[in-house]
């Protein structure tokens, strides 16, 4: 893992102007008011053997915590968010995006306001779906958690 690399991605992040429409961006998608980018992705793990995707998945977490540990020396300490809570309130209400889509991919996240900037940056490890590729995610988005 790069943390330069990634902490310079985030930072470009909060200061790129979104665009009009939902579409592909370098890295992963992004819309009006969001971006969302795998920092770093699994290879040949959809569906695949259940401890090799828990070993990955650790690393990936040892990498969000390393990277939350720079993100907190700039903006504050956060505690992590559970993405649990959110994901069940999809089934009764509407939580806006990015919000929905990374509580249905990740199970925990942690949050940031970035000073500054107006926008909110999260980091997740996106493993719920083990169909899916392992991801380590940036969210950076307009729109205030739910």
């Amino acid at each position: 893992m790069d943390i330069a690399r990634h902490i310079a991605v985030i930072d470009e992040l909060c200061f790129r102007p979104f665009p009009a429409e939902h579409g592909p961006s370098p890295g992963g998608t992004a819309g009006p008011g969001c971006f969302v980018v795998a920092l770093e992705s699994s290879h040949g793990l959809r569906g695949g053997d259940g401890a090799e995707r828990a070993l990955t998945s650790g690393q990936y977490e040892k990498d969000r915590d390393a990277l939350c540990e720079r993100l907190a020396a700039r903006w504050g300490e956060t505690d992590p968010w559970n993405l649990q809570t959110v994901l069940l309130r999809t089934e009764g209400e509407e939580i806006p995006e990015p919000w929905a889509a990374l509580s249905a991919r990740a199970r925990v996240a942690y949050l940031w306001e970035a000073r500054g900037t107006a926008r909110w940056v999260a980091l997740a490890v996106a493993d719920r779906d083990e169909t899916d590729e392992i991801q380590l995610l940036a969210v950076v988005t307009d729109e205030p958690p739910p």
